[in-house]
């Protein structure tokens, strides 16, 4: 019977082999459990259940959604396949179906033992042989586990049918999910192809505006040569002249430069000879506009009280590219312009300057003739107008520098007003009027040359700008050395002179330092004015000096006088000390090779010579004469001493010697 039981059982339990499928949520479907070594087709009378979500109807949703995805394989999206890892479906189902009375998975099918051998089967009295071939049916433990009951059955069923009608709904569920999922692939597809479109269109788009960047970077320079805008010629017709006129008018003068250079050429476009009588149209208006607005500025220039520097600076340096347009484009007017301009200037300066003149002569001054020499004994003083009517002024000493010097040092460079100098009772010395007048003179020729330079130029060169400044103020730097002559003319005032050569140097340097070459004739001529007269007036000092030695006694006096005579300074010598001394403060930077320098060896000299001669008169004493020579050089030294320069050092050191030489006297 053993033999049986080994013929109804496969040797060793074999898994059952389940056909690979796609991923379902229902569990794989297994092979009958009723006996650990029989399968479900060896069980008799059963025939087993199919639904529709089997094996066979996997792989036909699979085919669907295959023949799904061949549907849409137009669409540019990827497709893409997802391997399932997890559970075999079958093992799910079988799970769902087991009540919890059998496990395969925990209780695997019983194997055959050794103690299986040695049971004593019951064969009821049969052989083997007569039990294989016998047709009743022995009843063993296994098959009354295979057998159910039929409420069991029953019960079995209904199970069977709710999982199938639950699996019938997933189709369903998972059909319309299908079809959903289908649909969306569709329209992705769609909107695929409408990006794919766009982008097409994109760089269509992209292609055409590169081409007319090209195009236009090309064509733009020709074309801006060849058009006017409405507005710029709206504004030049008829617009006021301002900033925006201006930008208008270098837009005009760019347009007919490069129809000028096109039309110079052969091969003239059509657009430039439709431009050419626009054009000039428009530069003869220009020229209209700029000829009315420049005349009506030169009118303006003319009337009563008003400031010159004001119009230029406001309403012609603000517009310097108007007449450099019309220069260019008609320089005969142009001229004309400059002319009406230049005239109408020299007429101004040429009033204003000789106002300013007429009230300086109204300012009461010094008056130092050639009794306010070194050798003169007469000290009176006289006060004098420069219209040279002479009346009574207050004292003033004609050899001291005193707060004289001050003018060249002070901060205020502004020259005081017409009115102001007319109305001054105050009395001055020659320099007051003289540093008015050129400092009045320096600032405007400063401001004239200037503005000539900046207005004219480029369109005029600097030698013709030079030539319109010298008609300009002609009248005006003729006016200035007539005053000059008139201060100087008739004074023997050294101080004055030398102060008014200083100043005169002084406004060289300005114009200098302003870079204001048209001036220079102007300085160089008053130089010529004041340093011969500065000579003149040292030489009468020297002669004056010399006359009074010649009046000296050759014999010494009797010894009564010589008893009377004192060792004090002389007063000739207090004079030329403060002469010297203000001649040397005024000359701290000045150079080995001016006049001044030889005139004042001259006259130390003189003065040498004088008080050598005057201390004869104390005969044989000659420690008194010796004492004489020594308080007069000793003052001479003292007054002196706090005074700088390399001709005041030369100075001191020679009477430094002098005094030392009759120190012993002393």
């Amino acid at each position: 019977m053993w033999l049986d039981r080994l013929a109804g059982h496969s040797p060793s339990p074999a898994p059952s082999q389940t056909p690979s499928r796609a991923y379902s949520p229902a569990p794989t479907r297994a092979s009958s459990g009723l006996g650990p070594y029989l399968t479900s087709s060896q069980r008799p009378g059963v025939t087993p259940r199919t639904s529709s979500l089997s094996l066979a109807s996997a792989d036909s949703s699979t085919s669907s959604l295959l023949a799904s995805n061949r549907r849409a394989a137009g669409s540019s999206l990827r497709q893409t396949t997802t391997t399932y890892t997890g559970p075999e479906p079958v093992d799910i189902l079988e799970a769902l179906l087991d009540d919890g009375s059998q496990d395969h998975t925990q209780n695997p099918a019983p194997s055959i033992t050794p103690d299986d051998l040695n049971t004593d089967f019951d064969f009821g009295g049969l052989t083997l042989n007569s039990l294989a071939l016998s047709d009743e049916f022995v009843s063993t433990p296994s098959d009354s586990k295979r057998q159910q009951s039929p409420e069991e059955h029953e019960r079995n069923k209904a199970r069977f049918e709710d999982l199938h009608q639950s699996i019938q709904a997933c189709d369903e569920i998972l059909a319309s999910v299908e079809t959903n999922l289908a649909n969306f692939r569709n329209d992705l597809a769609a909107v695929s192809a409408d990006i794919e479109s766009l982008q097409a269109r994109s760089t269509a788009l992209n292609v055409r505006l590169e081409n007319r960047k090209a195009v236009e970077k090309g064509l733009a320079p020709a074309v801006e040569d060849i058009s006017v805008s409405p507005l710029v010629v709206a504004k030049i017709a008829d617009g006021h002249v301002d900033e925006a006129w201006v930008r208008a008018l270098n837009e005009i003068d760019k347009k007919d430069a490069a129809y000028k250079k096109g039309d110079s050429s052969s091969d003239q476009s059509k657009g430039l000879q439709d431009l050419g009588p626009l054009l000039e149209k428009l530069v003869q208006k220009a020229i209209e506009r700029i000829r009315d607005f420049l005349v009506s500025q030169i009118k303006a220039l003319r009337s009563p009280h008003i400031n010159a520097q004001i119009i230029q600076q406001q309403n012609f340096l603000k517009f310097r590219e108007l007449f450099t347009f019309l220069h260019k484009h008609h320089p005969k007017l142009a001229d004309e312009i400059c002319l009406a301009y230049m005239n109408t200037m020299r007429w101004y300066y040429a009033n204003q300057f000789s106002r300013y003149e007429n009230a300086l002569k109204k300012m009461k001054l010094h008056t130092l003739d050639k009794v306010d020499v070194l050798g003169n004994d007469d000290t009176s003083r006289r006060g004098a107008v420069l219209s040279s009517s002479r009346i009574a002024g207050p004292p003033h000493d004609a050899f001291s520098v005193g707060r004289r010097i001050d003018i060249l040092r002070a901060s205020n460079q502004t020259a005081i007003s017409s009115y102001l100098a007319e109305e001054d009772q105050s009395t001055h010395y020659l320099e007051t009027p003289f540093r008015n007048f050129n400092l009045a003179v320096i600032d405007n020729v400063t401001a004239e040359y200037t503005f000539l330079s900046s207005f004219f130029s480029p369109a005029l060169s600097y030698a013709a700008i030079s030539r319109h400044f010298d008609y300009i103020f002609d009248h005006t730097l003729k006016l200035g050395h007539v005053l000059t002559k008139t201060l100087i003319t008739e004074t023997y005032d050294a101080i004055g002179l030398l102060l008014s050569i200083r100043l005169n140097q002084h406004f060289q340097f300005q114009l200098q330092r302003r870079k204001i070459p048209a001036a220079d004739g102007y300085i160089n001529g008053t130089a010529m004015l004041l340093w011969p007269r500065l000579q003149f007036v040292m030489n009468a000092h020297c002669e004056s000096v010399r006359a009074l030695t010649t009046t000296l006694p050759t014999k010494a006096p009797a010894k009564a006088e010589q008893a009377k005579l004192s060792t004090a300074p002389h007063v000739v010598t207090q004079r030329f000390g403060q002469l010297l001394h203000g001649v040397l403060s005024m000359s701290t930077d000045a150079g080995d090779d001016e006049p001044v320098v030889t005139s004042l060896g001259r006259l130390r000299s003189e003065i040498e010579a004088f008080l050598t001669k005057y201390s004869t008169a104390f005969g044989t004493d000659k420690r008194k004469r010796e004492r004489f020579l020594y308080t007069n050089y000793s003052l001479v030294l003292t007054i002196i001493s706090d005074v700088g320069g390399k001709l005041a050092a030369e100075q001191q050191e020679h009477f430094e010697g002098l005094k030392a030489a009759f120190q012993e006297a002393a």
